[in-house]
């Protein structure tokens, strides 16, 4: 029996800078499955074909559309459910129909923008802005964010405004997240050193590990209800680097949700 849903979401209209995103499905599930590594996460659980299942890609329109056919998606299949974006303003309306389904839960937000802009060049729902759209409906109980490093003061007082628990990369060794359950995980791809991941679209220096990323994924001692791996750019990676970390990333949060 199958124990967490896989799902693409093909969007990037609402990338600011470049496009690329919406590839992203297809090229982290073909890292996934081409044999260079096996099924298993580093805690020993399988996270192979026959304790997921595909459910394929939205193909949308809209982020209404995202939210409806992602509600309909949870409706028929449960929240396990991990999304592969796509950009970030995919989170908004994949954590909209999750607080319509299941009510209160607490989320993590693993990068290095806190997309908490009330409007980014006149848009609302562009993808520097799901944080502040989540938070503004109260469709999330708290909200930590960790591996910021492009804080402004907007963002500031939009942070203070909504309570959320930032620790900027410059204090993530001085500070390490208190995380509440049930728990939905954000990571956008950019939250790593773009050393590591070239195939982002926004390379902003100074970011995390893989190392410690997947550290910090493995010590989370809180149910985790399901989660998104968004802006992976495959039109700018290298060697498929970033969709190897991509599938490995998803492979560690399948193997959490699952325990």
């Amino acid at each position: 029996m199958d124990k967490v849903k896989l799902i693409g979401i093909n969007w990037d209209k609402k990338s600011s800078f470049l496009q690329g995103t919406a590839h992203a499905p297809d090229a982290i599930r073909k890292v996934f499955h081409n044999g260079a590594s096996n099924y298993h996460a580093e805690d020993g659980t399988y996270v192979g074909p026959d304790v997921i299942t595909d459910l394929g890609n939205i193909i949308c329109n809209d982020y209404i559309q995202i939210y409806s056919e992602f509600l309909d998606i949870l409706k028929s299949n449960g929240s396990k459910i991990v999304t592969l974006g796509g950009d970030h303003s995919i989170t908004y309306p994949v954590v909209k129909a999750l607080s319509n389904v299941y009510g209160g839960f607490h989320m993590l937000h693993i990068d290095a923008h806190a997309d908490l802009y009330h409007e980014f060049e006149g848009d609302r729902h562009s993808h520097a802005c799901p944080m502040a759209r989540i938070m503004e409906e109260g469709l999330v109980l708290t909200m930590t964010q960790i591996g910021i490093r492009t804080l402004n003061d907007h963002q500031k007082d939009q942070a203070k405004k909504y309570n959320v628990n930032i620790i900027e990369m410059k204090d993530w060794y001085k500070q390490k997240p208190k995380l509440q359950g049930p728990l939905y995980i954000t990571l956008d791809m950019d939250a790593f050193d773009p050393g590591f991941v070239p195939g982002v679209s926004h390379h902003e220096p100074g970011g995390f590990s893989p190392r410690q990323v997947i550290q910090l994924i493995q010590d989370i001692d809180v149910p985790v209800l399901g989660a998104d791996i968004v802006e992976y750019n495959p039109s700018r990676d290298i060697h498929d680097m970033t969709a190897a970390l991509s599938a490995k990333l998803f492979k560690e949060i399948a193997s959490k949700i699952i325990s």
